[in-house]
């Protein structure tokens, strides 16, 4: 049986279970605030991140792993592994697949690098799923393909905690944040291939997060979802809220929430409230 490497980078959320795999390995990226750069995850917590922003004269900028930091990590793997599945932000979103992929065709061991579409907890339950594929004997390539088919059944919509946040991140033009602004519009954002759209906008975060309900009602009636995973930017209050909410709507549903971490609260704000599920994947 081959020996499998697996890496992300920080924007997935690695719960106690992959904090401890041996197998495991988070590349950081890296964000620029006040003249400093931090490495998100290890000198930044998104605590420490949101208290800054506070204060901060300047616009926060993140950026990837480098192509080098990959190739670094690459080879110290070929000496312990026979393969790495490498799986990334989405390239829409980051240089990070970029970087991996170039990176790959600088190593002898073979690197399968995995585009996710998506970023926080999905990327996370993707890997998991990866890795219980191999678990039951699926083969290496199998099992990538299947991981692949996978996100294409994913869904995800955010509520957008700061338009001010959206706007100074060069996310939103300056007349949509003003008007934003003024009538407490709440842009829902969907991520669709990889991409950010803004699937509609609503007045209030009430009726912001009953249009999520709508979504997730609509994906229900035609497929009932086993999962579903919220994710919020610093305070989970609202997000344990929801979830009591919509497990009450859902019963066969389990909802769980996660944070978005530093690099996605430099562009969407410590506010910000999401709803992503998987429709349907086979083992």
């Amino acid at each position: 049986m081959k020996k499998i490497a697996w890496v992300t980078d920080s924007t997935a959320f690695l719960d106690e279970e992959l904090k401890k795999d041996p197998d495991l390995y988070v590349l950081p990226m890296t964000i620029y605030m006040d003249e400093k750069e931090y490495q998100d995850g290890i000198d930044l917590t998104p605590e420490q991140f949101y208290a800054m922003l506070e204060t901060t004269s300047t616009i926060p900028k993140t950026s990837q792993p480098s192509v080098g930091v990959f190739q670094n990590l690459y080879e110290q793997l070929s000496q312990s592994y026979d393969a790495i599945i490498s799986i990334h932000i989405s390239e829409k979103l980051s240089g990070t697949v970029s970087s991996s992929r170039q990176a790959a065709q600088l190593t002898s061991i073979p690197v399968y690098t995995i585009d996710s579409e998506i970023l926080t907890y999905p990327l996370t339950r993707l890997i998991k799923y990866g890795k219980d594929l191999l678990a039951n004997g699926h083969e290496l390539e199998e099992a990538v393909a299947k991981i692949n088919d996978m996100k294409k059944y994913g869904d995800t919509y955010v509520i957008v905690g700061s338009l001010e946040q959206l706007h100074r991140s060069g996310r939103l033009k300056g007349l949509s944040f003003y008007l934003g602004s003024i009538l407490d519009v709440k842009p829902i954002i969907q991520i669709k291939d990889g991409a950010l759209q803004i699937k509609e906008k609503v007045r209030g975060a009430k009726k912001a997060k009953q249009a999520l309900t709508h979504y997730l009602k609509a994906a229900y009636e035609q497929n009932p979802i086993e999962e579903a995973y919220i994710f919020y930017g610093l305070d989970d209050s609202e997000a344990s809220l929801w979830i009591k909410t919509l497990s009450e709507l859902f019963p066969k549903t389990t909802f769980s929430a996660y944070p978005l971490g530093a690099v996605i609260g430099v562009h969407a704000g410590k506010d910000t409230l999401g709803i992503s599920w998987f429709a349907q994947y086979e083992y």
